[in-house]
Protein backbone atom coordinates (compact mmCIF):
# COMPACT_ATOMS: atom_id res chain seq x y z
CA UNK A 1 0.00 0.00 0.00
CA UNK A 2 2.89 2.36 0.62
CA UNK A 3 3.96 1.74 -2.96
CA UNK A 4 0.44 2.63 -4.11
CA UNK A 5 0.65 5.86 -2.10
CA UNK A 6 3.92 6.79 -3.79
CA UNK A 7 2.47 6.05 -7.21
CA UNK A 8 -0.65 8.05 -6.42
CA UNK A 9 1.46 10.95 -5.16
CA UNK A 10 3.46 10.88 -8.37
CA UNK A 11 0.25 11.03 -10.42
CA UNK A 12 -1.08 13.94 -8.32
CA UNK A 13 2.22 15.76 -8.81
CA UNK A 14 2.23 15.34 -12.58
CA UNK A 15 -1.41 16.43 -12.79
CA UNK A 16 -0.67 19.53 -10.72
CA UNK A 17 2.35 20.46 -12.84
CA UNK A 18 0.29 20.02 -16.01
CA UNK A 19 -2.42 22.38 -14.75
CA UNK A 20 0.11 24.96 -13.54
CA UNK A 21 2.25 24.96 -16.70
CA UNK A 22 -0.86 25.06 -18.90
CA UNK A 23 -2.18 28.09 -17.01
CA UNK A 24 1.18 29.89 -17.28
CA UNK A 25 1.39 29.26 -21.03
CA UNK A 26 -2.21 30.34 -21.57
CA UNK A 27 -1.89 33.62 -19.68
CA UNK A 28 1.68 34.42 -20.74
CA UNK A 29 2.31 36.07 -17.34
CA UNK A 30 5.57 34.28 -16.56
CA UNK A 31 8.02 36.42 -14.56
CA UNK A 32 11.28 35.07 -13.21
CA UNK A 33 11.34 35.11 -9.40
CA UNK A 34 13.84 37.38 -7.67
CA UNK A 35 16.56 36.03 -5.40
CA UNK A 36 14.46 37.23 -2.45
CA UNK A 37 11.53 35.08 -3.58
CA UNK A 38 13.78 32.03 -3.89
CA UNK A 39 15.45 32.79 -0.56
CA UNK A 40 12.08 32.94 1.19
CA UNK A 41 11.22 29.55 -0.31
CA UNK A 42 14.47 28.00 0.90
CA UNK A 43 14.28 29.54 4.37
CA UNK A 44 10.65 28.70 5.13
CA UNK A 45 10.81 25.13 3.80
CA UNK A 46 14.06 24.49 5.64
CA UNK A 47 12.24 25.10 8.93
CA UNK A 48 9.10 23.37 7.65
CA UNK A 49 11.10 20.14 7.31
CA UNK A 50 12.15 20.52 10.95
CA UNK A 51 8.53 20.80 12.07
CA UNK A 52 8.15 24.60 12.40
CA UNK A 53 5.76 24.91 9.45
CA UNK A 54 6.02 27.16 6.39
CA UNK A 55 2.65 28.89 5.99
CA UNK A 56 2.75 31.20 9.02
CA UNK A 57 6.37 32.21 8.45
CA UNK A 58 5.85 32.86 4.74
CA UNK A 59 2.69 34.89 5.39
CA UNK A 60 4.61 37.01 7.89
CA UNK A 61 7.48 37.67 5.49
CA UNK A 62 5.08 38.62 2.69
CA UNK A 63 3.07 40.96 4.91
CA UNK A 64 6.04 42.58 6.64
CA UNK A 65 7.82 43.14 3.33
CA UNK A 66 4.73 44.11 1.34
CA UNK A 67 5.77 41.51 -1.24
CA UNK A 68 2.38 39.96 -2.10
CA UNK A 69 -1.11 41.55 -1.98
CA UNK A 70 -3.11 40.28 0.99
CA UNK A 71 -5.82 38.70 -1.16
CA UNK A 72 -3.20 36.66 -3.08
CA UNK A 73 -1.34 35.27 -0.06
CA UNK A 74 -3.46 32.10 0.54
CA UNK A 75 -3.21 31.02 -3.10
CA UNK A 76 0.50 31.84 -3.28
CA UNK A 77 1.22 29.76 -0.16
CA UNK A 78 -0.65 26.74 -1.50
CA UNK A 79 0.67 26.92 -5.06
CA UNK A 80 4.28 27.72 -4.14
CA UNK A 81 4.74 25.29 -1.26
CA UNK A 82 3.21 22.30 -3.08
CA UNK A 83 6.40 20.90 -4.64
CA UNK A 84 8.54 21.27 -1.48
CA UNK A 85 5.80 19.56 0.56
CA UNK A 86 5.63 16.68 -1.92
CA UNK A 87 9.41 16.35 -1.60
CA UNK A 88 9.00 16.07 2.19
CA UNK A 89 6.37 13.37 1.77
CA UNK A 90 8.60 11.27 -0.48
CA UNK A 91 11.36 11.53 2.14
CA UNK A 92 9.31 10.93 5.30
CA UNK A 93 6.28 8.82 4.37
CA UNK A 94 8.00 5.47 4.90
CA UNK A 95 9.81 6.34 8.14
CA UNK A 96 6.93 5.73 10.58
CA UNK A 97 4.46 2.86 10.41
CA UNK A 98 0.76 3.76 10.57
CA UNK A 99 -2.12 1.34 9.99
CA UNK A 100 -2.95 1.57 6.29
CA UNK A 101 -6.70 2.24 6.52
CA UNK A 102 -6.16 5.03 9.03
CA UNK A 103 -3.39 6.63 6.97
CA UNK A 104 -5.22 6.56 3.64
CA UNK A 105 -8.56 7.63 5.13
CA UNK A 106 -7.02 10.61 6.93
CA UNK A 107 -5.23 11.68 3.76
CA UNK A 108 -8.42 11.35 1.70
CA UNK A 109 -10.39 13.42 4.23
CA UNK A 110 -7.83 16.25 4.06
CA UNK A 111 -7.97 16.25 0.25
CA UNK A 112 -11.77 16.60 0.28
CA UNK A 113 -11.54 19.44 2.80
CA UNK A 114 -8.92 21.25 0.70
CA UNK A 115 -10.97 20.91 -2.49
CA UNK A 116 -14.03 22.44 -0.87
CA UNK A 117 -12.02 25.12 0.94
CA UNK A 118 -10.05 26.26 -2.12
CA UNK A 119 -13.23 26.72 -4.14
CA UNK A 120 -14.53 29.04 -1.44
CA UNK A 121 -11.39 31.00 -0.56
CA UNK A 122 -10.28 31.61 -4.17
CA UNK A 123 -13.39 33.74 -4.75
CA UNK A 124 -13.25 35.74 -1.50
CA UNK A 125 -12.76 39.55 -1.64
CA UNK A 126 -9.67 41.21 -0.22
CA UNK A 127 -11.15 42.27 3.15
CA UNK A 128 -12.54 38.81 3.90
CA UNK A 129 -9.12 37.33 3.15
CA UNK A 130 -7.51 39.81 5.56
CA UNK A 131 -9.94 38.94 8.35
CA UNK A 132 -9.66 35.21 7.70
CA UNK A 133 -5.87 35.18 7.57
CA UNK A 134 -5.54 37.44 10.61
CA UNK A 135 -7.76 35.08 12.59
CA UNK A 136 -6.03 31.86 11.50
CA UNK A 137 -2.58 33.33 12.11
CA UNK A 138 -3.61 34.10 15.69
CA UNK A 139 -4.85 30.52 15.93
CA UNK A 140 -1.51 29.26 14.57
CA UNK A 141 0.39 31.28 17.18
CA UNK A 142 -1.87 29.87 19.92
CA UNK A 143 -1.24 26.30 18.72
CA UNK A 144 2.53 26.81 18.79
CA UNK A 145 2.29 28.18 22.34
CA UNK A 146 0.21 25.16 23.38
CA UNK A 147 2.86 22.82 22.02
CA UNK A 148 5.70 24.76 23.61
CA UNK A 149 4.02 24.78 27.02
CA UNK A 150 2.90 21.12 26.74
CA UNK A 151 -0.74 22.09 27.31
CA UNK A 152 -1.99 19.27 25.08
CA UNK A 153 -1.87 15.53 25.86
CA UNK A 154 1.28 13.68 24.93
CA UNK A 155 -0.65 11.02 23.02
CA UNK A 156 -0.60 7.24 23.40
CA UNK A 157 0.96 4.31 21.61
CA UNK A 158 -1.79 3.50 19.07
CA UNK A 159 -0.97 3.48 15.36
CA UNK A 160 -4.57 3.29 14.15
CA UNK A 161 -7.99 4.84 14.79
CA UNK A 162 -11.20 2.86 15.23
CA UNK A 163 -14.86 3.54 16.01
CA UNK A 164 -15.77 7.05 17.16
CA UNK A 165 -12.14 8.18 17.18
CA UNK A 166 -11.85 7.20 13.53
CA UNK A 167 -14.84 9.41 12.62
CA UNK A 168 -13.52 12.31 14.70
CA UNK A 169 -10.12 11.96 13.03
CA UNK A 170 -11.62 12.09 9.53
CA UNK A 171 -13.79 15.12 10.27
CA UNK A 172 -10.92 16.88 12.03
CA UNK A 173 -8.43 16.30 9.22
CA UNK A 174 -10.97 17.41 6.59
CA UNK A 175 -11.40 20.64 8.56
CA UNK A 176 -7.62 21.11 8.74
CA UNK A 177 -7.41 20.52 4.99
CA UNK A 178 -9.94 23.30 4.42
CA UNK A 179 -7.96 25.63 6.71
CA UNK A 180 -4.84 24.97 4.62
CA UNK A 181 -6.44 26.90 1.77
CA UNK A 182 -6.80 29.93 4.02
CA UNK A 183 -3.15 29.91 4.97
CA UNK A 184 -2.93 28.02 8.27
CA UNK A 185 -0.52 25.12 8.14
CA UNK A 186 -1.68 21.57 8.87
CA UNK A 187 1.40 20.25 10.68
CA UNK A 188 0.95 21.59 14.24
CA UNK A 189 -2.86 21.20 14.38
CA UNK A 190 -2.60 17.66 13.00
CA UNK A 191 -0.04 16.70 15.64
CA UNK A 192 -2.38 17.99 18.35
CA UNK A 193 -5.35 16.12 16.82
CA UNK A 194 -3.38 12.87 16.69
CA UNK A 195 -2.30 13.27 20.33
CA UNK A 196 -5.85 14.04 21.52
CA UNK A 197 -7.07 10.86 19.82
CA UNK A 198 -4.54 8.79 21.75
CA UNK A 199 -2.24 7.91 18.89
CA UNK A 200 1.54 7.81 19.00
CA UNK A 201 2.68 11.40 18.25
CA UNK A 202 5.17 9.99 15.73
CA UNK A 203 2.17 8.75 13.71
CA UNK A 204 1.39 12.38 12.94
CA UNK A 205 4.40 12.64 10.61
CA UNK A 206 3.26 10.31 7.79
CA UNK A 207 -0.36 11.49 8.27
CA UNK A 208 0.37 15.21 8.14
CA UNK A 209 3.01 15.04 5.43
CA UNK A 210 0.95 12.64 3.34
CA UNK A 211 -2.15 14.80 3.82
CA UNK A 212 -0.38 17.97 2.75
CA UNK A 213 1.33 16.31 -0.20
CA UNK A 214 -1.97 15.02 -1.59
CA UNK A 215 -4.25 17.92 -0.70
CA UNK A 216 -2.00 20.75 -1.86
CA UNK A 217 -1.98 19.77 -5.57
CA UNK A 218 -5.78 19.50 -5.43
CA UNK A 219 -6.37 22.79 -3.64
CA UNK A 220 -3.62 24.61 -5.52
CA UNK A 221 -5.07 23.63 -8.89
CA UNK A 222 -8.23 25.57 -8.02
CA UNK A 223 -6.20 28.65 -7.07
CA UNK A 224 -4.23 28.33 -10.31
CA UNK A 225 -7.35 28.10 -12.47
CA UNK A 226 -8.87 31.10 -10.68
CA UNK A 227 -5.62 33.10 -11.05
CA UNK A 228 -5.89 33.88 -7.32
CA UNK A 229 -2.18 33.86 -6.49
CA UNK A 230 1.11 35.66 -7.22
CA UNK A 231 2.98 33.68 -9.87
CA UNK A 232 6.40 35.27 -9.33
CA UNK A 233 6.34 34.65 -5.58
CA UNK A 234 4.95 31.12 -5.98
CA UNK A 235 7.74 30.20 -8.40
CA UNK A 236 10.25 31.48 -5.87
CA UNK A 237 8.77 29.26 -3.15
CA UNK A 238 8.85 26.22 -5.43
CA UNK A 239 12.39 26.78 -6.74
CA UNK A 240 13.93 27.65 -3.38
CA UNK A 241 11.77 25.32 -1.32
CA UNK A 242 12.96 21.97 -2.63
CA UNK A 243 16.68 22.66 -1.86
CA UNK A 244 15.60 23.97 1.56
CA UNK A 245 13.87 20.66 2.31
CA UNK A 246 16.86 18.60 1.16
CA UNK A 247 19.29 20.76 3.13
CA UNK A 248 17.34 20.30 6.37
CA UNK A 249 16.78 16.57 5.81
CA UNK A 250 20.35 15.59 4.97
CA UNK A 251 22.54 18.09 6.82
CA UNK A 252 20.85 19.40 9.96
CA UNK A 253 21.23 17.26 13.09
CA UNK A 254 20.11 19.65 15.84
CA UNK A 255 18.80 23.22 16.19
CA UNK A 256 17.42 25.17 19.17
CA UNK A 257 13.90 24.81 17.79
CA UNK A 258 12.31 25.95 21.06
CA UNK A 259 13.76 29.45 20.62
CA UNK A 260 12.84 29.47 16.94
CA UNK A 261 9.24 28.57 17.80
CA UNK A 262 8.94 31.49 20.23
CA UNK A 263 10.32 33.84 17.58
CA UNK A 264 7.72 32.52 15.13
CA UNK A 265 4.96 33.15 17.70
CA UNK A 266 6.01 36.81 18.04
CA UNK A 267 6.28 37.43 14.30
CA UNK A 268 3.04 35.61 13.45
CA UNK A 269 1.09 37.46 16.16
CA UNK A 270 2.35 40.80 14.87
CA UNK A 271 1.47 39.83 11.30
CA UNK A 272 -2.04 38.80 12.35
CA UNK A 273 -2.53 42.18 14.02
CA UNK A 274 -1.41 43.93 10.82
CA UNK A 275 -3.84 41.84 8.73
CA UNK A 276 -6.77 42.70 10.98
CA UNK A 277 -5.72 46.34 11.07
CA UNK A 278 -5.66 46.45 7.27
CA UNK A 279 -9.16 44.94 7.17
CA UNK A 280 -10.41 47.57 9.61
CA UNK A 281 -8.90 50.43 7.60
CA UNK A 282 -10.44 49.06 4.42
CA UNK A 283 -13.86 48.93 6.09
CA UNK A 284 -13.46 52.51 7.29
CA UNK A 285 -12.41 53.65 3.80
CA UNK A 286 -15.45 51.99 2.23
CA UNK A 287 -17.72 53.56 4.83
CA UNK A 288 -16.25 56.99 4.05
CA UNK A 289 -16.79 56.51 0.32
CA UNK A 290 -20.37 55.45 0.95
CA UNK A 291 -21.01 58.54 3.09
CA UNK A 292 -19.53 60.83 0.46
CA UNK A 293 -21.58 59.14 -2.26
CA UNK A 294 -24.81 59.56 -0.29
CA UNK A 295 -23.97 63.23 0.29
CA UNK A 296 -23.68 63.78 -3.45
Amino acid sequence: MKTALYVGLGIFTLGYLFVWIQQIMRTGRLRAPALLDIGIGCFTNFFDTLGIGSFATTSSLYKLGGLVPDEQIPGTLNVGHTLPTITEAFLFLALVQVETTTLISMIAASVIGAWLGAGLVSSWPRRKIQIGMGSVLLAAAAIIVMKQQHWVPGGGMATELTGTKFIIGLVGNAFLGALMTLGIGLFAPCMILISLLGMNPLAAFPIMMGSCAFLMPVGSARFVRAGSYNLKAALGLAIGGVPGVLLAYYLVKALPLGYVNWLVVCVVTYTAAMMLRSARRERQARALVAVEASGD
